[in-house]
C-alpha cells in the first residue's frame, strides 16, 4: 500500500494507515477521505528555486509533469518538484544515475506554492563504483499539504553517498530513504533536520541495509517541535549475515518547546553478523534552562535566545554538508525558519 498506488488507482483503501507498523505515526488513510483531482499542466513561468544561484542545470517537475531536464551524471545540478495547483494531486518519478568514478552534487527542492495539494515523489538513485553523490534536500510544503517523498538508493562497491534533508513539515509529510549498501568500502552519510511549528507533521524514515563486508554508515538527525507540531524519526540499520566489519552509527536528538508538541522516535539496529561496530543514540528534551537564563541576563530577548540556541543545536547537521554554497543556503534557511520560534 502506498500513496503512489492510491493515486494510480483512485482507491483510498490503498493508502497506508496506522495499522501498518512503519506508518503508525503518519496515518494517511485516516486523514484522506477522497483523493483530489489530478493537477493540470502549467504553461506559465516557474518561480526561481532556493538553489537558483548555485547552478543553471535544472531538472524541473511542475504539478507532477516533467518540464525541464538537465544532465545529472556529474557536476552540480538542481532537481525541483514544484506544486502550483490548489487542491490537486500530483505524482512524479525520476531516476538519477552517477556513473563509475563521477562526482555529483544534487540540490533537490520540493516547493509548495499552492494550497492543499497532495504530492507523491519517487526517486531511483544509483551510484556507480568509486562514484560519489551528495544530495541536499530542502522541503518547503505549505501547512495544508500532504507530501510523500521516497528515494531508493543503490550503491556499488567503493561508492560514497551523502544526504542532508531539511524540512519544515506539512499537514502530513513523510521523507523516506532506503539504501542498499554493498559494503566493499562504500560510505554512507544520512543526515536530517526538521523544524516544525503550528500543527505541522514531518516523518523522516530511513532504512540502510548492509549486505557485504566493510561498509560504513554515519547518521545524524536533529529536530525541533513547538506549538502542536509532531516530529517522527524512524531509522533502521540492518547488518545482514556475512556483512562483517560494518561500522554503523546513528543519532537522533530533538527539542520539544511546547507542552502540546510531540516527537515519536524509533531507532533500530538489526545485526545478523558478529564482527561489527554499531551504535545508536536517541535524546529528546527541552532547551538548556541555564543557557537560556544566561542569554536573557545578557539582554537577549527570550524569543531571540530560543532561536539562537536552537540554531546552534541544529547547526551540527548543517555543518556536515560538504558543498560550501549549499551549506550557506541551508544555514540561511534554518535561521529564517527559527525567526518565529516561540
Amino acid at each position: 500500500m502506498s500513496l503512489a498506488s492510491a493515486l494510480k488507482t483512485g482507491d483510498v483503501t490503498e493508502l497506508p494507515s496506522r495499522r501498518d507498523e512503519d506508518w503508525r505515526w503518519t496515518d494517511l488513510r485516516g486523514l484522506i477521505r477522497a483523493l483530489p483531482p489530478a493537477a493540470p499542466a502549467h504553461d506559465g513561468d516557474v518561480p526561481a528555486g532556493p538553489f537558483a544561484a548555485l547552478t543553471r542545470a535544472e531538472t524541473v517537475f511542475v504539478n507532477g509533469r516533467h518540464v525541464a531536464d538537465a544532465d545529472t551524471t556529474s557536476g552540480v545540478v538542481s532537481l525541483r518538484f514544484v506544486a502550483l495547483a490548489d487542491g490537486a494531486s500530483q505524482g512524479a518519478s525520476h531516476a538519477v544515475v552517477v556513473r563509475p568514478g563521477e562526482r555529483l552534487v544534487l540540490l533537490e527542492s520540493h516547493e509548495g506554492r499552492a494550497a492543499g495539494y497532495l504530492s507523491d515523489v519517487a526517486l531511483d538513485i544509483a551510484v556507480g563504483e568509486g562514484a560519489s553523490l551528495e544530495r541536499i534536500v530542502l522541503v518547503e510544503d505549505v501547512a495544508e499539504a500532504v507530501n510523500v517523498i521516497t528515494a531508493e538508493v543503490a550503491l556499488a562497491p567503493g561508492a560514497k553517498f551523502a544526504q542532508t534533508v531539511l524540512t519544515s513539515g506539512a499537514r502530513r509529510q513523510r521523507i523516506e530513504t532506503r539504501v542498499s549498501h554493498p559494503g566493499a568500502h562504500a560510505e554512507v552519510r544520512l543526515d536530517g533536520a526538521y523544524l516544525l511549528d503550528g500543527q505541522r507533521h514531518a516523518d523522516l524514515t530511513t532504512v540502510v541495509t548492509h549486505a557485504g563486508v566493510d561498509g560504513t554508515t554515519s547518521q545524524l538527525t536533529k529536530g525541533m517541535v513547538t506549538d502542536q507540531a509532531r516530529g517522527v524519526f524512524q531509522g533502521r540499520i540492518v547488518v545482514s549475515p556475512g556483512a562483517d566489519q560494518t561500522d554503523a552509527r546513528m543519532g537522533h536528538h530533538a527539542l520539544i518547546l511546547s507542552d502540546k508538541a510531540e516527537i515519536d522516535a524509533k531507532p533500530e539496529l538489526l545485526i545478523f553478523a558478529d564482527d561489527v561496530s554499531c551504535a545508536h543514540g536517541n535524546t529528546i528534551g527541552a532547551l538548556d534552562e541555564d543557557a537560556l537564563f544566561y542569554a536573557e541576563q545578557r539582554g537577549i530577548p527570550e524569543v531571540e535566545a530560543k532561536a539562537m540556541l536552537t540554531e546552534a543545536f541544529v547547526g551540527e547537521v548543517v555543518e556536515r554538508i560538504e558543498h560550501e554554497a549549499a551549506r550557506d543556503v541551508a544555514a540561511a534557511w534554518v535561521a529564517r525558519k527559527l525567526g518565529g520560534v516561540r
